[in-house]
C-alpha cells in the first residue's frame, strides 16, 4: 500500500504509516528544516518543500493513502479560542486536503487534529467538500496512550473512504510509564535550591515531592502544579520545552532524546541539531505508534 504524507514536519505519520508496512512514496511541508529531517530519516520518498495550498497535486505520485496534518496552531483552545479570526491562515491549510483529494482521489485520507477542529466555523463546509468528493467521514479523538507511546496526548483522527464509512477497529495496548524514556547517562543537573531560582519553580518541586517523593517529573507550565509520577504516562509533548526532572536535590530538563522517545518516535529517528528546534518539530508530530495501529487497521480491512 502507498501513502503520502502532507504537512509532513518530523514525519511521525510517515514512520508510523512505514511501522504498518505502507510504503511512503511523497512528502511534502513549507519548512526546509522539517524537510531536510525528513528526508534524512524517509530516504526513498519523494520531498516537496512548498506552500501546500499552491501545489500542483497533478505531479504527486498515486496512492492508496493520504496523511494529513493542517496546521492545528488555529484550532488549539490555547491560541485559537484567544485570537479567533487572526488564525484564518493557519485553519486554511486544511482545505489542502480536499484539493489533493480532488486531483488524487485515494481510497482513504486520515486528517489528525486537535480536536477542537470539529467546532471550527468552517468544518462543516469543509466535511461536505469531502463528501461531495466521494469520502465517507468518521472521526474519533485517540489518547496515544491507549497504544503504548508513554505520553497522554488526546487528537483527533478524522478517517475519510471511498464508497463506505470506515473506523478502524484499533487495539487498546497498555499505558507505558514515563520512566521508560528517561536517560540519566550524560544528563546535566542543576541544585534546585541555586541562587536565581524561580520562587514559582521551588514551588512546583514541593507540591510535586509532597505527592511523590524524590523523583518525579515538573511541568514548567499547564495545570499540573502538583507534578507527574514517572509511574504513568507523561503529560502532552508541546513545541515548548515545557518538563523537568526532578531528582531529590537536582533537577534538569528533559533532553531532546527523551521527548522523541515520550512521542513513540524509534531511537534510530534522526532529530535537530538545535534542542529548541527538536523541541518544536516533536511537539507538532503525530505520534508514530497512533499512526501505525491506524494504518495498519486500514491496511486489513482494504
Amino acid at each position: 500500500m502507498k501513502a503520502i504524507d502532507l504537512f509532513a514536519g518530523l514525519g511521525g505519520f510517515s514512520t508510523g504509516a512505514a511501522m504498518a508496512g505502507a510504503d511512503v512514496v511523497w512528502a511534502g511541508n513549507h519548512w526546509p528544516a522539517a524537510v531536510d529531517l525528513h528526508q534524512r530519516n524517509h530516504p526513498n520518498a519523494i520531498h516537496v518543500c512548498q506552500d501546500l495550498q499552491q501545489a500542483d497535486w497533478s505531479q504527486v505520485p498515486d496512492h492508496d493513502v493520504m496523511l494529513a496534518s493542517p496546521a492545528c496552531q488555529g484550532h488549539s483552545r490555547a491560541k485559537g479560542a484567544r485570537n479567533g479570526p487572526a488564525q484564518d491562515l493557519s485553519r486554511s491549510t486544511a482545505w489542502a486536503v480536499v484539493s489533493a483529494a480532488e486531483v488524487k482521489r485515494p481510497r482513504t485520507v486520515v486528517v489528525e487534529n486537535v480536536p477542537e477542529f470539529l467546532t471550527w466555523t468552517l468544518y462543516p463546509a469543509w466535511s461536505e467538500a469531502m463528501r461531495a468528493l466521494g469520502y465517507h467521514l468518521v472521526s474519533q479523538v485517540i489518547d496515544a496512550a491507549d497504544h503504548g507511546v508513554p505520553q497522554n496526548r488526546r487528537r483527533l483522527f478524522v478517517v475519510a473512504n471511498q464508497k463506505r464509512a470506515l473506523w478502524p477497529t484499533l487495539p487498546r495496548r497498555a499505558h507505558v510509564p514515563a520512566s521508560s524514556i528517561i536517560i540519566d547517562d550524560g544528563a546535566r543537573w542543576s541544585a534546585v535550591d541555586r541562587p536565581g531560582r524561580a520562587a514559582a519553580t521551588l514551588a512546583r518541586v514541593e507540591a510535586g515531592r509532597s505527592v511523590h517523593g524524590q523523583r518525579f517529573l515538573m511541568a514548567f507550565y499547564g495545570s499540573t502544579s502538583g507534578g507527574r509520577s514517572l509511574d504513568r504516562p507523561i503529560g502532552t509533548i508541546t513545541t515548548r520545552d515545557r518538563y523537568a526532572l526532578v531528582d531529590g536535590d537536582k533537577m534538569r530538563m528533559l533532553s531532546a532524546k527523551e521527548y522523541a522517545g515520550a512521542m513513540g518516535f524509534p531511537t534510530s529517528t534522526i532529530l535537530p541539531d538545535s534542542h529548541k528546534a527538536a523541541v518544536h518539530m516533536l511537539g507538532n508530530a503525530v505520534c508514530p505508534p497512533v499512526a501505525r495501529d491506524i494504518v495498519a487497521e486500514i491496511m486489513r480491512a482494504a
